[in-house]
């Protein structure tokens, strides 16, 4: 343990650097560019996350791209708490890890700093650090998804739903569950602004819901 911290003196600068490049690996452009020979930028939305591939790939590629996109977040929260156990591990770089891995998996510089919108990452993230309000977002997501086949309205909810949901449990502790739900909030607003377009779109009626990504698949 003393040589691995010779590396990396300071916990806070090894968090950063562990979170950034865990959510930096392109899990979507890489499955599409070295197994299925194609460029993900270059088809359907156009953008680098599990949604779209499911829009061009189909189903199976999307739950591995999904997988793969949370466990960039978890991984990012839980490896430097257990790293470094024999010393302090507030919950302050546990946070810091988490915003490095979604600023990694939306701006990497694997793919010339592009990326997902942060919402799959983002899930890994909060599954680690407030797993019950966590779950409580998805349950939003599902039902949003189901009634209307909008991913990107499902995402917008149940992010503005996640800081509510640890509020009310309180999850994080009495010392942590304000800031933590705080943290949601300004993650969830960052959420909010990667979907612009697409709420441009629902305004217009030009957002293509999954159900219709279907239907034209069948089509």
């Amino acid at each position: 343990m003393q040589e691995f911290w010779s590396v990396f003196p300071h916990p806070l600068m090894f968090t950063v650097v562990l979170g950034y490049l865990c959510g930096s690996i392109p899990t979507a452009y890489w499955l599409a560019k070295y197994i299925y020979r194609i460029n993900i930028f270059e088809h359907g939305s156009r953008n680098m996350g599990a949604t779209n591939i499911h829009r061009v790939l189909g189903g199976g590629p999307f739950f591995f791209t999904l997988a793969l996109d949370i466990c960039k977040g978890t991984v990012a929260v839980l490896i430097p708490a257990l790293l470094m156990k024999p010393l302090p591990a507030p919950m302050v770089l546990k946070l810091i890890g988490g915003a490095s891995a979604i600023a990694g998996h939306t701006l990497s510089f694997w793919v010339s700093f592009r990326g997902g919108k942060g919402v799959a990452t983002g899930l890994g993230v909060f599954l680690a650090l407030a797993p019950m309000s966590s779950i409580g977002a998805l349950f939003v997501f599902l039902v949003t998804l189901l009634l209307s086949g909008f991913v990107s309205l499902g995402s917008i909810l149940a992010s503005i739903s996640l800081p509510i949901f640890i509020f009310r449990f309180r999850e994080g502790g009495d010392d942590w569950h304000g800031f933590l739900a705080t943290f949601s909030a300004v993650i969830a607003a960052f959420i909010i602004y990667k979907h612009r377009l697409n709420i441009q779109r629902m305004l217009k009626g030009e957002e293509l819901s999954l159900h219709h990504s279907k239907k034209e698949k069948n089509s």
